[in-house]
């Protein structure tokens, strides 16, 4: 209890309060750009940090990491392009709200969902730190294998009326995630003689392309004389969250947050997996599944309360084990380094005030957000009167610009071109995009984990059964499937009848 109160008194310093608003604004503008993540900001603020106590400089990448969670919603729901791969399940339900003139409201829902969902993982890290760190240790290969399965199932809600052609697109984005060097056998998979694609295609690269590139080609039918809506001023902030929809939405923040926290302390997975995992399960066990996907609030409730309710969770196997739970918290992990800390469980014990101090800060960082996402939120909405002429020039600007700055490369201009007309096609043939996208954000965590499983089992597939976690993950993506297979048959019966 000591440590706890030496903390507070620790957080209560006023610089701690004037650096949180200056790194969540750094976080919200790079989460929002398309191509630049919330690593890269965390990553270029590192050098100015270094004069700083260490207090203030975590407490400033902390917002920058939580600031560019958050805005990464923003473009998934005004452009159909998400800023970083954790806010890619919001772009189902997201954007259609955006296309029926409720993008203020869905902005608004994502602000109110990440901010719960970000202070529930901030409780978790501050109370639950040590046990959910052993329920984590007890991950091996065949309990990752069936999370990226659990994941996977997804596709069956996803799909629409083709679960083929999901299986189809999923395919597709497991291809797209294998090709470049195997990291176990270190071998090159479909490169062609290409030397660029001998380290893979980036995650946010192949995202600029499925969705910014191909909702531009969608769109080339436009015509600015006929197809231009005048959008009132007034009307952008007339769609507001209803008391009625703030209490239909507590289930979904529920079982978001608490997806996020499981999800996200679990090493290698990340907030991107938790939102799709969430999305899943709130579609699954709505008494309206058919409303998801077609702008429906739930759906923005949970997929963004499960990717910043990963936020905080991804720090408890980095500060109780030295074990990051992503690629974020592994900068984090440095940065800490950096100021004299190392994580790990003498880290409470050396430095515990410290360390309350930023857990305690997390509460704060959270409570800025909504304040300063509450004042801008409505100046978001108004993106959506630009014209589309307009709109279309600047998006593809910043879809370029934010391809060559990933590596520096020109050779990702191309790459988000390619992946850009492939998905055009896929999608004038009535292909979903998010199977693809699924395909490539779990094809490589299932894959390790399943060659890693069978090296440990010496080739058996017991092995996925025999491990309860294992058996449980693997029970529940079945059900999952089943339910919505039920579902699916029982709408088409009542349609006929």
């Amino acid at each position: 209890m000591d440590l706890f109160f030496a903390g507070l008194e620790t957080l209560l310093q006023w610089q701690n309060f004037l650096i949180i608003p200056v790194g969540l604004a750094l976080g919200i503008v790079v989460g929002a750009i398309p191509g630049l993540t919330s690593d890269l900001g965390i990553i270029l603020c590192i050098p100015l940090t270094y004069g700083m106590d260490p207090t203030m400089a975590i407490l400033m990448l902390l917002a920058i990491y939580c600031g560019g969670t958050y805005g990464g919603s923003i473009t998934a729901i005004l452009i159909n392009t998400p800023g970083t791969s954790a806010n890619a399940a919001t772009l189902f339900d997201g954007y259609p709200m955006a296309k029926k003139g409720e993008a203020y409201k869905a902005l608004s829902m994502a602000l109110f969902a990440s901010t719960i969902g970000g202070l529930i993982s901030a409780g978790s890290l501050l109370f639950l730190a040590p046990q959910i760190a052993k329920i984590t240790l007890l991950f091996g290969p065949a309990e990752y294998l069936a999370l990226a399965i659990f994941g996977l199932s997804v596709i069956a809600s996803v799909s629409n009326k083709s679960i083929f052609k999901g299986l189809i697109g999923a395919c597709i984005g497991i291809f797209i995630s294998t090709i470049g060097m195997d990291n176990i056998s270190g071998t090159t998979r479909f490169v062609f003689g290409k030397i660029n694609l001998m380290s893979g295609i980036n995650l946010i690269i192949a995202l600029i392309g499925l969705f910014a590139i191909s909702e531009i080609m969608m769109k080339s039918q436009y015509n600015p004389r006929t197809d231009r809506k005048i959008v009132d001023a007034s009307s952008i902030t007339k769609s507001k969250i209803t008391r009625e929809e703030y209490k239909r939405c507590r289930k979904p923040i529920g079982i978001g947050s608490l997806t996020g926290v499981i999800i996200g302390a679990t090493p290698g997975t990340g907030g991107g997996l938790a939102a799709f995992i969430a999305y899943n399960q709130v579609k699954t066990t709505s008494k309206h599944p058919e409303t998801f996907g077609e702008g429906e609030i739930e759906g923005v409730a949970a997929s963004e309360s499960a990717n910043n309710g990963a936020c905080g969770s991804t720090m408890i196997p980095m500060l109780t084990l030295g074990v990051p739970g992503d690629g974020a918290t592994a900068i984090l992990m440095g940065a800490f380094m950096i100021h004299g800390m190392v994580p790990g469980p003498m880290l409470f014990r050396e430095q515990g005030n410290i360390l309350y101090a930023i857990m305690l800060g997390l509460f704060v960082v959270n409570i800025f957000m909504y304040l300063i996402g509450s004042v801008f939120t409505r100046f978001y909405a108004h993106i959506t009167r630009i014209p589309y002429e307009l709109l279309a020039c600047i998006v593809l600007t910043f879809c370029i610009a934010g391809a060559y700055s990933t590596s520096n490369s020109l050779y990702d201009v191309y790459i988000i071109i390619v992946v850009g007309i492939l998905a055009y096609f896929l999608r004038r043939m009535d292909f979903q995009l998010v199977p693809i996208l699924l395909g490539i954000v779990l094809g490589p965590l299932a894959e390790m984990n399943f060659r890693r499983a069978l090296i440990l089992s010496d080739g058996s597939l017991s092995i996925f059964v025999t491990r309860p976690i294992s058996l449980g993950f693997l029970l529940i993506a079945l059900g999952s499937v089943l339910l919505f297979a039920w579902r699916n048959s029982r709408a088409k019966k009542k349609a006929l009848a």
